[in-house]
């Protein structure tokens, strides 16, 4: 074997290095999981006392604090959103028959008759009944505001929390993410974080001694 073949024979890399770096791997990847979960539990219990919090006194917003005081973020309630949703498909369509007949449809299809509303005319009832937040709609050639039957104003999506962390300033440059993080690697959150990613204990020896 020439020299130069031998130099293009790559080096095989420490065996312990390699060991080391997976196990690393695996620990890491394990503990995420468990940060995860421990995450869905903590965000779980939040939003279930600022939504009561919110309903006992009206509060919205919430600053996350270090156990020192100092301000990490804060979350924000969003307020869910409703919608006009047919409710009753026979009272929205009969309503449509004998008020516009021209965005009733008919099909004639094999053993059976379906009736149904146009697509674009159901989406414009509904957007405008949303938008006045009553089953209303009103009749743009002739002005006559009509009470759209089978139609309601319901819950279309539930409140949320949003967390958001601190920008960086002047008087302190770091955010409210490498804030947690300096804190974190100083131990100051230990009492707060570690009980939840802590294994359970063992169970109590109810033997009797000896």
């Amino acid at each position: 074997m020439s020299e130069q073949q031998t130099e293009n024979i790559p080096t095989a890399p420490d065996p312990s290095a390699v060991r080391d770096a997976v196990t690393r791997q695996a620990v890491l990847g394990a503990l995420l999981d468990q940060v995860k979960d421990a995450y869905k539990g903590a965000k779980r219990d939040a939003d279930d006392l600022l939504e009561r919090q919110y309903k006992a006194g009206g509060t919205t917003k919430t600053d996350a604090q270090l156990p020192d005081g100092t301000k990490v973020g804060s979350v924000s309630r969003h307020g869910g959103e409703r919608a006009a949703q047919i409710t009753d498909d026979e009272a929205f369509r009969s309503w449509v028959r004998d008020t516009y007949p021209t965005e009733h449809v008919v099909e004639i299809i094999p053993a059976q008759v379906v009736t149904t509303v146009r697509p674009g005319f159901a989406g414009k009832v509904l957007a405008e009944a949303t938008a006045a937040g009553a089953a209303r709609y009103v009749d743009q050639a002739t002005g006559v505001v009509h009470d759209v039957p089978g139609v309601e104003i319901r819950p279309s999506r539930a409140a949320s929390h949003r967390m958001t962390y601190t920008r960086g300033s002047k008087t302190q440059p770091l955010g409210g993410r490498e804030l947690v993080a300096a804190a974190w690697r100083e131990g100051a959150l230990a009492a707060l974080v570690l009980p939840a990613l802590a294994p359970a204990p063992p169970p109590a020896d109810d033997a009797p001694a000896a």
